[in-house]
């Protein structure tokens, strides 16, 4: 027997997230899947929030750094640790950043590092 995944669009993810049925629960979608979320160490929060800050000054008015925010793309809606945007920010009041919008993407990773490498590579 050979069993099927169900794979979820970024429709059917938004309103499986606007229902509240995933509230407190650390999970994102990639490639259709909705896939566990590390939990996040002391390191590791110490890291992100030091390069955020930093490019946060060294990129004011030239571009939004977000923080461990969903971005959308075709099939997956990752919450990459740092990405580098495109202003306005008020651009985001009804939408994720797509892939258009993205500058850079930023995971910080030390033990989830062969997990970020498979996973979540933007094909």
């Amino acid at each position: 027997m050979v069993s099927t995944l169900y794979k979820w669009s970024i429709d059917e993810w938004h309103k499986l997230v606007d229902s509240g049925v995933l509230e407190g629960k650390p999970v994102e979608l990639l490639e259709g899947d909705i896939v566990k979320m590390s939990p996040e160490g002391i390191e590791h929060s110490y890291t992100n929030q030091s390069v955020s800050d930093y490019l946060r000054d060294l990129l004011k008015g030239q571009a939004q750094v977000r923080d461990s925010h969903p971005i959308t793309l075709d099939n997956s809606e990752p919450e990459p640790d740092i990405a580098i945007v495109r202003l306005p920010q008020t651009i985001y009041c009804n939408h994720h950043p797509y892939a258009q919008d993205i500058y850079w993407l930023i995971e910080v990773s030390n033990n989830t590092l062969q997990k970020d490498l498979e996973q979540k590579v933007i094909k």
